[in-house]
């Protein structure tokens, strides 16, 4: 079946994200269908969506995190393919029609994605190979963009569940991999993702808790605990000092992040779930 944008539909989780929602839906072809999981239980924003975009559904939701509501997306998606998209992607105006037209010249995918437009962030890690001029073969590629085929996940296992924040994309895509199925990047479309954004105090205490709790999580489920525990050692050790040091010196911001890295590592060793949340 060759992709078109009447069998795709974009699914967005958002949570605190008015501010930059629209500037990601303003650059979608209108005839794609929309998907919004709305973590922050904003109504507002629901009526303002419903108001402004066609073909667009809100479901509003606590807040469950990024993979899982991904997974309410997934499993809603009545199309062919969806479009997974953090809230501060823009597509370029010719990004879409580039990004399909390569994907029905290739392989059978199982996740692809536009290139991400600043070099210096690229949105995979390992090229496996190159397939043509415009497309790439690679071992991951980032959360922020993911186009599925969905006629490769009839068991609908997608993100885990368990990730809160961090990781969940890596894990999806290891597994994609261990069955030997096609992860593409097109390089002729662009794809721009602003990244982080400052961030409230609160917020960076949860990331730093999340990031530290999913490296250990993510390296026990795949290579064992040993290894989660040497890849988590140095990471342990390092924040340990720096809450010490920044203590000392009564820098309370700093030290309340790496205290949040110590828990988020202690809670994962004693097998504690993600439960961390503002």
């Amino acid at each position: 079946m060759k992709l078109n944008l009447e069998d795709i539909t974009f699914i967005i989780v958002t949570y605190q994200s008015e501010h930059v929602v629209k500037y990601c839906l303003d650059s979608l072809p209108k005839v794609s269908k929309k998907l919004i999981i709305e973590n922050s239980n904003n109504i507002n924003l629901y009526n303002e969506l419903k108001a402004k975009y066609d073909n667009i559904e809100v479901i509003v939701s606590k807040n469950i995190g990024m993979g899982a509501g991904n997974n309410i997306g997934l499993k809603s998606c009545k199309t062919n393919y969806a479009y997974v998209l953090n809230p501060d992607t823009k597509f370029r105006k010719d990004t879409i029609l580039k990004f399909l037209e390569t994907l029905n010249e290739v392989p059978d995918f199982t996740l692809a994605s536009p290139l991400n437009d600043d070099p210096k962030t690229p949105n995979y890690k390992k090229i496996i190979a190159k397939i043509n001029d415009n497309t790439l073969s690679v071992d991951s590629i980032d959360g922020f963009s993911m186009l599925f085929n969905l006629k490769k996940f009839k068991d609908q296992n997608f993100f885990d569940e368990n990730f809160f924040l961090y990781l969940e994309n890596n894990d999806l895509c290891l597994r994609v991999k261990q069955k030997n199925e096609n992860i593409f990047v097109v390089t002729n479309a662009m794809i721009n993702h602003k990244g982080s954004i400052s961030l409230s105090e609160n917020l960076e205490y949860l990331r730093n808790w999340h990031w530290m709790w999913s490296k250990f999580y993510f390296n026990k489920k795949h290579y064992g605990f040993f290894v989660a525990i040497k890849n988590i050692f140095l990471n342990f050790i390092s924040a340990l000092i720096k809450y010490f040091f920044y203590l000392i010196i009564f820098k309370n911001k700093k030290k309340k992040i790496y205290e949040m890295r110590i828990k988020g590592i202690i809670n994962a060793l004693i097998g504690k779930k993600s439960w961390f949340r503002l």
